[in-house]
């Protein structure tokens, strides 16, 4: 009786174990940021990438503007893709577009805009990420259409030109 226990007793534990596990490939654990469209702008300081002065958000974004908050990094293979479209939205007279320089070293970032060219009228720089896990952002790049302090569009990803198209129709 011993003998015929044993091994229905182990057997029994291993296909717990099996199935335990088994639930637990399928249950995601994948972070998944906020969408904040229609949503006010979150209100942080941060430090200004070529002064090094702190400014809060609300010196950054006012009222009654078009912005283009676009995170990017020097190190990112899409930003340097999407930065000719950026390059384009920069000669729009109703964007300001602003730059959040995401989890970068600032000479790497100067020899990126150095090469590339900048679009941005002010660049916060970002160092360890923080501000932008507060806007809900998953990565690099990603822009933020805001208007009157609330953030109306968000773009995941490199802008395309038909971004910049729809860009455009809300500005109007």
């Amino acid at each position: 009786m011993r003998n015929k226990l044993l091994p229905i007793s182990i057997s029994s534990i291993f296909i717990i174990i099996f199935v335990i596990f088994y639930k637990g490939l399928q249950d995601t654990n994948i972070y998944t940021p906020e969408e904040k469209i229609n949503n006010e702008i979150p209100t942080f300081s941060a430090k200004l990438f070529y002064s090094n002065n702190k400014v809060n958000s609300s010196e950054i974004f006012e009222l009654n503007s078009f912005y283009l908050l676009n995170i990017w990094s020097s190190w990112c293979v899409p930003c340097r893709e999407e930065h000719p479209v950026l390059m384009e939205l920069k000669n729009n007279d109703r964007l300001k577009v602003i730059g959040m320089n995401y989890k970068d070293t600032k000479n790497n970032a100067k020899n990126f805009l150095k090469e590339l060219g900048n679009p941005y009228d002010k660049i916060i720089f970002d160092s360890k990420g923080t501000n932008a896990i507060e806007w809900g952002a998953y990565g690099v790049p990603e822009s933020f259409l805001i208007s009157n302090n609330k953030i109306i569009k968000k773009y995941i990803g490199p802008l395309k030109k038909v971004s910049v198209e729809e860009i455009k129709s809300f500005l109007k």
